[in-house]
């Protein structure tokens, strides 16, 4: 057959093969059929589209893409059934620089922190930010009275009785109950300004009449049976601790900052840290409260480190619990920071009380950001979090810097990235430099 000039030259384009060109020939491979979803594999510069870009900027994920967060956004979308986050990681993996650089990157958005610093590390932070972290110690300056954190009664009286079961080390009884509980209200009545802890003990020592009567009793038996419950809240507003939460709050102190750290170093070895970690989170509730009755309120971060020595009191487990689950109604993120997972899992024997509230935490908290761990810690981990096998070989292999998201249902491998700035705000290994100056020795 006659070849027509464009057939000439699709023939001499082809190396002298017409049928190529022009399809008349059958391919040497057979074509294969996959949709656009499965098709992207086979391209090397294909990948996920990951969260999308609204957010702070964390870094980058395993295909180079930028990874952006921010969990009020996601919680619209759906992704997230709350706005709550873990972060895991042994020392030196980067989850407080992590931390800090988060929070440093969400105050530029317009949030708000609230932190309890228990290792004083958030000072160089608080320094950028423009503000000074509260200190708390025994016979110190500053007070900060948790009886306020909410006006509701109902509120105080919860808090009231958690700190009391820690104080005692035993659950309260029915008439101790109703001995806090008629306290706290006669204290409300008589008394203008806030209630304190050396108010409700003072009237758990001496009953009122009308407190007696309320309760079917007489002052005398009354203050008996209450008696192990006074004598708890009063080593703990005069014992070691005094000048801690034992009065009013101190006057003059900026509350309502954008970031706001609780220095408890001082106290951190005490056994009662736990109650005063409650405490001052109990605190924190009032400016959550305040912020959610105004008007496009700004969203707080809660970070909590730490967090098992406030669970191991079951007690005060129970009411933190409760405050974790408010996180949607008070829009706060609550960030719990911990080693590894078996800290939460020793709060309690397995099957207690604090045991089966550490587990709630975790799956009240829709992001699990989860740094190198052991390989001993692996099972106990996938365990935990729901973790596919996939994942969970992945934590014995992460770098610095390197961490497994778990962001509702889906994961990503993400590489923290910090300006320079923010990597001397963040270093917390400054107590393992060597002097430059520092010779070696024959």
């Amino acid at each position: 057959m006659a070849q027509t000039p464009a057939r000439k030259s699709a023939t001499a384009l082809a190396g002298g093969s017409a049928d190529l060109v022009f399809g008349l020939r059958r391919a040497e491979r057979p074509a294969h059929r996959c949709t656009t979803r499965h098709a992207q594999a086979i391209y090397p510069f294909v990948a996920a589209g990951g969260l999308g870009g609204r957010g702070v900027f964390i870094g980058r994920d395993s295909s180079g893409a930028a990874f952006s967060y921010d969990p009020w956004v996601l919680y619209g979308q759906g992704i997230l059934d709350d706005p709550n986050v873990i972060v895991l990681g042994k020392l030196g993996q980067g989850k407080s620089a992590l931390v800090k650089t988060l929070l440093w990157r969400m105050l530029l958005f317009g949030r708000r922190a609230f932190v309890l610093d228990i290792k004083r590390e958030y000072g160089p932070l608080c320094e950028a930010v423009g503000v000074r972290p509260i200190s708390l110690r025994p016979g110190g300056e500053v007070r900060l009275n948790p009886l306020v954190s909410r006006p509701e009664e109902h509120a105080q009286l919860e808090l009231l009785r958690a700190v009391a079961t820690t104080a005692i080390g035993d659950r309260v009884s029915q008439v101790e109950a109703g001995a806090l509980r008629e306290a706290l209200h006669t204290v409300r009545l008589r008394k203008s300004g806030e209630p304190t802890l050396p108010d409700i003990t003072g009237l758990l020592f001496a009953p009122s009449a009308e407190m007696a009567q309320r309760l079917r009793t007489t002052p005398p038996r009354l203050a008996s049976e209450a008696r192990r419950v006074a004598l708890a809240l009063q080593d703990l507003c005069e014992g070691p601790l005094r000048g801690l939460f034992d009065g009013p709050t101190t006057a003059g102190l900026k509350l309502d900052s954008e970031l706001v750290v609780i220095d408890l170093h001082a106290v951190r070895d005490s056994p009662a840290v736990g109650i005063l970690m409650a405490c001052a989170t109990a605190w924190m509730s009032a400016l959550l409260a305040r912020m959610a009755e105004r008007p496009g309120r700004e969203r707080l971060i809660n970070v909590a480190d730490e967090s098992w020595k406030i669970i191991q009191h079951t007690g005060l487990g129970e009411w933190f619990q409760s405050n974790f689950k408010l996180a949607r109604q008070f829009g706060v993120m609550n960030l719990v920071v911990l080693h590894k997972l078996a800290d939460l899992q020793a709060a309690g024997d397995a099957g207690s009380r604090a045991s089966r509230i550490a587990e709630g935490l975790i799956a009240d908290a829709s992001t699990r950001i989860v740094y190198h761990q052991d390989q001993s810690q692996v099972p106990l981990t996938r365990s935990l979090l729901g973790l596919s096998e996939s994942e969970a070989q992945l934590l014995s292999i992460l770098t610095t810097g390197q961490a497994l998201w778990r962001v509702g249902s889906r994961s990503f491998v993400v590489q923290h990235h910090r300006s320079r700035f923010e990597a001397g705000m963040t270093n917390t290994d400054t107590g393992m430099a060597i002097p430059a100056t520092v010779g070696m020795r024959a």
